[in-house]
């Protein structure tokens, strides 16, 4: 019995928590700020709402809010960065936040605005310092969503047993006030504030229903790089295989992977020329991707000139087409194309042609040490420690970044942890051959194994 009216009791506190949400309406219309309890540089100017500096806090006071659409029109001045809070109280002790970055030189360059901070961190800059934006925040039931002018950048549903470490651990959906958060040298500028408040029986919305779509995050490696503060970008995806980018972009949301989309370019790919390039640089800049140009070939480098790669986030490129001993055009992952009398003296031509890519002006270097079919369940066998430290050397001294390559499982373990040690920065790649993109299996265990951190991560040059 007293079992029952446990589970009574704790049904109608969220029932009555249900209703019991403050109104609809302004909380900041540009004439007071007395809805607000503030510390630090705090105030208002031309009827603006401005936090500046990074002890500077706005608390709505007596607000009780569950579920709701939360708007701000908003913009960061140089160096202004900071967070909004939600289902959170006067202390900040409990509750989201989302973050406001518009700081594309932030050394923490996986945290820019709109990301849900901590489970869905967000790598792509989608506005710049001193531009006005939009800022919303949807809680429904389980559900989060947050846009930036209109799009959606973050869609999130909390399961019943969250993964959450220490430092996270009271990032939960409950309910409470609105909160502003100053952390950076420069300010937060808002012009409106407004919130409306959803009743789940007029949308029909059912929180049970959406927890059964949510994700087992007990077993989910990529939240707990999230929580951990890891930069969480799958570096290497392709539009093929019927993958749209709408398809994309809710891969994407769906698994809390950032996704950097890559066009092959080259003589035979889909883009070979600058006007291909321009083209599709046009037509992907509004979408919520990092763009990177996958360079195809080793005469890439005269066919698209440098004004037009540069527009780019950053430029990849591999070894596996090369001109062989012979003067064959070889592309070694497919057996036709390879010619191999002598495996240990095409091994070495393998390594000489690595590290004359090396040399190439591209930032990444992809499909890593990458061997022919015909010798690849040998490859601890043909990559001697001497040819590895050769690789190595050249790798550092040509201050290319190595990708963890999740599709080949490449490289090995030991190539990595020589890189490592030699400074080389890393980034994770999937190079998919579909339209489904993996979870990066291979670069989040390496990752682990390895001891990477996120000063190990290439950080991309992001364009607006």
């Amino acid at each position: 019995m007293k079992t029952v009216l446990f589970l009574f009791a704790g049904m109608c506190c969220f029932l009555l928590s249900s209703c019991s949400q403050s109104a609809s309406g302004p909380l900041f219309d540009g004439q007071s700020l007395n809805k607000w309890s503030t510390a630090g540089e705090v105030g208002l100017d031309n009827d603006l709402f401005i936090l500046s500096g990074a002890d500077a806090r706005a608390v709505l006071k007596n607000g009780t809010y569950r579920d709701f659409t939360l708007s701000l029109e908003m913009r960061t001045t140089q160096g202004g960065k900071g967070a909004v809070w939600f289902h959170t109280g006067p202390e900040l002790d409990k509750g989201y936040r989302v973050a406001i970055n518009n700081d594309r030189d932030d050394p923490v360059w996986w945290k820019m605005s709109g990301s849900l901070v901590a489970v869905r961190n967000l790598t792509k800059s989608f506005v710049k310092e001193d531009d006005w934006f939009t800022l919303d925040i949807t809680v429904e039931g389980k559900a989060i969503t947050v846009q930036i002018n209109g799009n959606p950048v973050v869609e999130y549903i909390e399961p019943a047993e969250p993964f959450r470490t220490a430092d996270h651990a009271a990032a939960r959906l409950s309910e409470g006030t609105f909160a502003i958060v100053g952390e950076g040298a420069g300010a937060i500028e808002i012009k409106k504030i407004t919130v409306a408040t959803l009743d789940l029986k007029e949308t029909g919305t059912d929180p049970n229903a959406q927890m059964a779509e949510a994700a087992d995050e007990q077993t989910d490696n990529i939240l707990r790089l999230h929580q951990e503060d890891f930069p969480v970008l799958d570096y290497h995806v392709h539009l093929k295989g019927g993958l749209t980018s709408e398809d994309a972009a809710r891969q994407s949301r769906r698994t809390g992977i950032n996704y950097a989309i890559a066009p092959n370019c080259g003589i035979g790919f889909p883009i070979t020329d600058d006007a291909g390039v321009i083209n599709f640089l046009h037509e992907m800049r509004p979408e919520p991707f990092i763009l990177a140009m996958q360079a195809e070939g080793r005469e890439w480098v005269a066919t698209f000139s440098q004004e037009v790669r540069d527009e780019f986030d950053y430029v990849f490129t591999d070894a596996l087409t090369f001109t062989d001993s012979k003067g064959r055009r070889s592309r070694i992952w497919i057996p036709q194309e390879t010619w191999i009398e002598n495996e240990q003296e095409y091994m070495n031509l393998i390594v000489d042609r690595i590290c004359s890519v090396l040399q190439e002006p591209m930032d990444i270097y992809v499909n890593p040490c990458f061997l022919p079919p015909q010798m690849q369940d040998r490859y601890d066998e043909f990559w001697t420690e001497e040819r590895m430290n050769r690789f190595v050397d050249a790798l550092a001294a040509s201050g290319k970044v190595l990708e963890i390559n999740a599709r080949y499982e490449i490289p090995n373990k030991a190539i990595i942890l020589k890189a490592k040690a030699a400074g080389v920065k890393f980034s994770f790649g999937t190079n998919n051959a579909g339209a489904e993109v993996g979870k990066l299996e291979y670069c989040v265990r390496m990752k682990e194994e390895c001891g990477l951190t996120a000063q190990d991560m290439y950080k991309p040059k992001i364009k607006i």
